[in-house]
């Protein structure tokens, strides 16, 4: 293989570095109406009269929209595959609003001055209810967040608006209790994660025209062309075929851009005016209005015999999904399923959970997408549990971790069987970088410091098994190149060089002959999307089944024009070959386009029955300031088994910039709301991510298996490595200073005070 397993450069890297004119803003017309919200000012009002006369009277004001003047269709923001798991609740606008953001009116102008001096102008009488912003209080309580009669689950997930619940089940494998009982050693703690906001670089931004056959063009910073394309023929009342969807380069998204957040304004106000427009959300509005992760309360009841082997594992997430139920009823299913497979030994697990509506901003879609907040539950249950039987917390995952050919419990719905597993030398090599039983569990630095070790494993998956579809068109161009179509959306992860890469090798073709077009539902072929680690694994299978099919092809007509049979011809290239005789690639091409019957373009979809997944080990070296408290990541090592990294630059690439904002979410990401349900980090003034100064060390190496399901045996990675920095972390503060923290952030003044009690204690 010339290409595949090569750390190939990106092929944007060089319109990106010298800024060219690629993301959404910079392609917009000139003449776009500018779009923008006024948004709600309390968690749960109903709006009793809006006036908009005086709006309407500024110059440049093109049209201003409230929710009198939309269709009443309840729809769904989260890009899922039809039909979705996620409810139907939500208008375009609605008189109820359901937190602070929500949106009371879109106002359309000429210029960005006359729409802030409209949206101004708007008179507003608000009926203020009390809000439910406590999750614990959500269930069954008397405030209702959707009380409408109109809202409809898809998909029976448990979902019940008249119980506040997005979605609720048990699962049960086993006597779980009974195994407990008998356990040697026991832990039962409870762990919360805040919500986190994703922070890209490009904010959520969309632009919209109409174009000559009477359609509405939507481009936009998406992960999910297709998706949006249907939730716009929903949202608008009119058919997906007179929606197409473009999208351009993406400033990142890790999620946030899984769910339709800005689209559907722009799109409402083309599709009314006829006039093109566009809308820029700025950074308040992106943290106040997004789709971050979702907060979760975790209980956690382990088991271990006195050997170590852990039993039992059961498992409670309560999760906030807040005003909406985009992704809620996806997103809490990994908390579960992705943490106790790690355990090969269990016998028996249980794993409920509540998805529970409240008035705060609607959660949604984030890298890692549940498992995150799971694994780093389950994760330090079991560093609690290695501490109560005195045993080195690196030993208790070795005896127990997941193994090639063994059995991956709560998992098996989507793979029986880890077929391809490195995590025993993801562990060894991982203790080796970190120089673990030199440095475990702490050392005093002498200088009022202290620093500890601590360790977690993860695994993910690779597409969502029997759902996801990835869509591939290859095509022979007559010069001998080849197009390269995807309706996958490369949002910065370098999936268009990755999957050129293994065209590239099927082809037996030099890279720079691929050219890749990306996404336009027009024309590209059909893919669920840019999440759920789906690209690699599932676009790429469609993209090595349409080259083969395509090599067929040319193989055919290069006989036909040898006067040979197809079965008697070679092709390595460049030319087909039957015996002394060859034709070349560039004259079969052209003969494609001449006098032929046979096309010489395929197009190929794949879905996989199984999801594979993915595993790390995660080791972080924690240094802690005695007096403050302070925490800061000196060192990380990661050691990853993505199976064969396609490349092996962009693995290390991905594994970094995930590592990072694990390091963000144990730390430092605080989102924190007022009584009345204001979001207090508005801005990137309050609240923190980590820069390169406060992340320390990262080294990330690679230890590969082959997955027998995947195109050149490759899974995937993009979100697996964002799950071990949380419980790795707050292991090594643990370490350092005795003080367990089952609340993230990790911040200063929870170990100091930890500190403090402990002493207190003594």
């Amino acid at each position: 293989m010339n290409y595949v397993s090569r750390p190939v450069r990106k092929k944007d890297a060089m319109a990106l570095v010298t800024g060219k004119p690629v993301y959404t803003n910079d392609l917009a017309p000139k003449d776009c109406l500018i779009v923008k919200l006024l948004r709600s000012p309390y968690a749960n009002a109903w709006v009793e009269e809006i006036r908009t006369d005086n709006a309407s009277r500024v110059e440049g004001i093109a049209a201003v929209f409230t929710y009198k003047d939309v269709p009443q269709n309840r729809f769904t923001l989260a890009g899922q595959t039809y039909p979705e798991l996620s409810p139907y609740d939500r208008l375009i606008m609605d008189p109820h609003l359901r937190y602070v953001g929500d949106t009371v009116a879109i106002v359309a102008g000429e210029t960005e001055d006359a729409v802030d001096k409209a949206l101004k102008r708007i008179k507003v009488k608000y009926r203020v209810e009390e809000p439910v912003l406590d999750m614990h209080k959500a269930k069954d309580g008397p405030i209702l967040v959707h009380p409408e009669d109109n809202w409809e689950a898809k998909v029976p997930v448990g979902a019940d608006n008249r119980r506040n619940l997005c979605a609720s089940a048990v699962e049960e494998s086993g006597d779980v209790d009974k195994i407990l009982s008998e356990c040697a050693y026991t832990v039962d703690q409870t762990y919360h994660t805040k919500a986190n906001q994703q922070t890209m670089m490009e904010t959520f931004r969309t632009y919209c025209y109409m174009d000559y056959f009477g359609r509405l063009n939507v481009v936009s910073s998406t992960q999910i062309p297709f998706h949006v394309r249907r939730i716009l023929g929903t949202a608008l009342d009119i058919p997906s075929s007179k929606v197409r969807v473009i999208k351009p380069r993406i400033g990142g998204g890790f999620g946030a851009k899984q769910t339709s957040i800005s689209e559907i304004y722009p799109a409402f106000v083309t599709w009314k005016t006829g006039r093109p427009s566009k809308i820029l959300f700025s950074r308040y509005e992106s943290q106040i209005s997004g789709s971050p992760r979702h907060e979760m309360e975790i209980r956690v009841r382990a088991g271990a015999d006195e050997n170590g082997i852990v039993r039992a594992l059961d498992v409670y997430t309560l999760s906030n999904g807040g005003a909406y139920g985009e992704h809620g009823p996806t997103t809490v299913g990994l908390s579960g399923h992705k943490a106790i497979a790690l355990y090969r030994h269990t016998e028996a697990y249980r794993f409920a959970y509540d998805v529970v509506y409240t008035n705060v901003q609607s959660a949604g879609a984030y890298r890692g997408y549940g498992a995150t907040q799971g694994i780093y539950a389950v994760e330090s249950a079991v560093n609690e549990l290695a501490h109560k039987m005195g045993m080195d917390p690196v030993k208790i995952r070795e005896l127990n971790m997941p193994v090639q050919g063994g059995p991956l419990p709560a998992y098996d719905g989507v793979c029986k069987t880890a077929a391809s597993c490195t995590m025993d030398q993801c562990m060894e090599r991982a203790k080796e970088m970190m120089n673990w039983d030199e440095k475990y569990p702490c050392r005093d630095m002498g200088n009022g410091k202290v620093r500890g070790v601590g360790v977690a494993m993860a695994m993910q998956g690779s597409s969502i098994a029997g759902i996801d579809v990835g869509g591939a068109s290859v095509k022979l161009n007559e010069d001998g190149s080849y197009t390269l179509g995807l309706g996958c959306a490369d949002m910065g992860t370098g999936c268009d060089t990755i999957l050129a890469q293994m065209a590239a090798d099927c082809l037996e073709t030099p890279l720079d002959n691929i050219v890749v077009f990306g996404v336009d539902t027009d024309i590209s072929p059909y893919d669920s999307g840019s999440y759920a680690s789906a690209t690699t694994y599932a676009t790429g299978t469609a993209v090595v089944n349409a080259c083969r099919e395509l090599r067929e092809k040319i193989c055919s007509l290069g006989a036909l024009m040898l006067e040979s049979d197809p079965a008697n011809v070679d092709f390595d290239g460049e030319y087909v070959y039957a015996g002394e005789n060859k034709v070349s690639l560039r004259d079969i091409a052209v003969r494609g386009t001449c006098g032929n019957t046979q096309e010489l373009q395929v197009t190929q979809t794949y879905s996989s029955p199984i999801s594979p997944p993915p595993f790390m080990v995660g080791m972080a070296e924690v240094e802690i300031d005695k007096e403050t408290g302070s925490a800061k990541v000196v060192d990380y090592v990661a050691v990853v088994d993505c199976g064969t990294p396609i490349n092996p630059n962009l693995v290390r690439v991905q594994a970094e910039g995930g590592i990072a904002q694990g390091i963000g979410m144990a730390l430092y990401e605080d989102i924190q709301y007022s009584k009345k349900g204001v979001i207090r980090n508005n801005s990137f003034m309050q609240y923190k991510i980590p820069t390169r100064l406060d992340i320390g060390d990262i080294c990330v190496e690679i230890k590969g298996s082959y997955e027998p399901s995947g195109p050149f045996g490759a899974k995937s990675v993009g979100e697996l490595v964002i799950d071990t920095p949380c419980p790795a972390i707050t292991e090594a503060i643990y370490n350092a200073t005795g003080v367990r923290v089952r609340e993230l952030p990790a911040t200063a003044e929870k170990i100091a005070m930890g500190m403090l009690k402990n002493r207190l204690e003594k």
